[in-house]
C-alpha cells in the first residue's frame, strides 16, 4: 500500500511468474500429464499453467491424467484468489487519498513579537485544497527522575494557530517559546543531550474525495536552526497576480544571535 506503482506492479508480476513456474514444475513431475505437450518441455508446461491460472480456456494442450486435473484444480483456485487480491489492492491504492504535504527541511527559532518562536513551513502539493487543516507539535525528550530513572516524555506544544479552514498553498506554524513552553531556556546543545525530537502531524479533509488525510515528519535538534527565519517566498507576477516561489521554500536567513 505504501510502495510506488512501479515497485507494486513489478512485485505483482514477479509473484505471477513465480506461481506459474511452480505449477509448471508440478505438471512436469508426472510425464504425460499434459496432453499434446512436448515431453519434458518446461515452456509447454509453463504456458499451460498460464492458461490455467488465468482461466482463459485451453487450446491444443489439456490435462490428461487425474494428477494433472488435481493440480489444475488447485491452480485455478490459486488464480481466483490471486486475481481477487490484486483487484482489491489496486482498488485500495486508487481510492486511498494521500496528503502530499511538503514540510520544510528544517525548523527555525526566531523572534516574533519579541518572543522566541519555533516555526516550520508547510506546502500543499495538490491542486485541490485541504479543508479544516490541523497541525500539532509534540516534543519528545528523555528525562531523569529524582530516583535516577530515565523515561521518554511527550509534551504537546501550544501553537499560535493550529487550524486553517482552507489549506491551499502554504501554512507557517509557530510555537512561542515563552515561560510555559517546555523549550523555554533550552539551547540546541541541551536538546541534543536530551535526545529530543519534534514530531509534527498535519492533516485535513481532501476536498475532492472528502476523506481525511494525514502526514507526519520530525525534526532532530541539528535540524532546528536557532536565530533563523524562513525567507519570504511570496511575490507578484507581471500581470499582477499573487505568486509563490517554491524554489526558496526551504531557505532560511539569519536574523539575530541564537536565543
Amino acid at each position: 500500500m505504501t510502495v510506488g506503482w512501479p515497485s507494486f506492479l513489478a512485485g505483482a508480476f514477479a509473484v505471477y511468474i513465480g506461481a506459474n513456474v511452480v505449477f509448471a514444475g508440478l505438471y512436469l513431475v508426472q510425464p504425460g500429464a499434459i496432453a499434446n505437450a512436448a515431453p519434458g518441455s518446461f515452456f509447454d508446461a509453463f504456458f499451460f499453467s498460464v492458461e490455467t491460472i488465468a482461466t482463459v480456456g485451453y487450446g491444443q494442450m489439456l490435462p490428461a491424467t487425474l494428477y494433472a486435473n488435481a493440480v489444475m484444480t488447485l491452480e485455478a483456485a490459486v488464480g481466483l484468489l490471486f486475481a481477487a487480491l490484486i483487484t482489491g489492492l489496486v482498488f485500495a491504492r486508487f481510492s486511498r487519498p494521500t496528503a502530499r504535504i511538503t514540510f520544510s527541511q528544517v525548523a527555525v527559532v526566531h523572534p516574533y513579537n519579541g518572543v522566541p518562536t519555533l516555526s516550520i513551513r508547510l506546502a500543499n502539493e495538490r491542486q485541490n485544497q485541504l479543508l479544516a487543516a490541523e497541525v500539532s507539535f509534540t516534543l519528545l525528550r528523555d528525562e531523569t527522575s529524582v530516583e535516577g530513572e530515565t523515561r521518554r516524555r511527550f509534551y504537546d506544544l501550544t501553537l499560535l494557530r493550529d487550524r486553517s479552514p482552507v489549506f491551499a498553498l502554504t501554512f507557517t506554524v509557530m510555537h512561542p517559546i515563552d515561560e510555559a513552553s517546555p523549550l523555554h531556556g533550552l539551547s540546541s546543545t541541551e536538546l541534543e543531550a536530551q535526545n529530543a525530537e519534534l514530531v509534527v502531524m498535519a492533516g485535513g479533509i481532501d476536498e475532492t474525495l472528502v476523506q481525511p488525510v494525514t502526514a507526519r515528519t520530525s525534526y532532530l535538534p541539528h535540524e532546528i536552526r536557532w536565530g533563523h527565519q524562513f525567507v519570504d517566498i511570496f511575490g507578484w507576477t507581471e500581470d499582477g497576480r499573487r505568486a509563490i516561489d517554491y524554489r526558496r521554500f526551504h531557505d532560511t536567513v539569519a536574523v539575530t544571535a541564537a536565543p
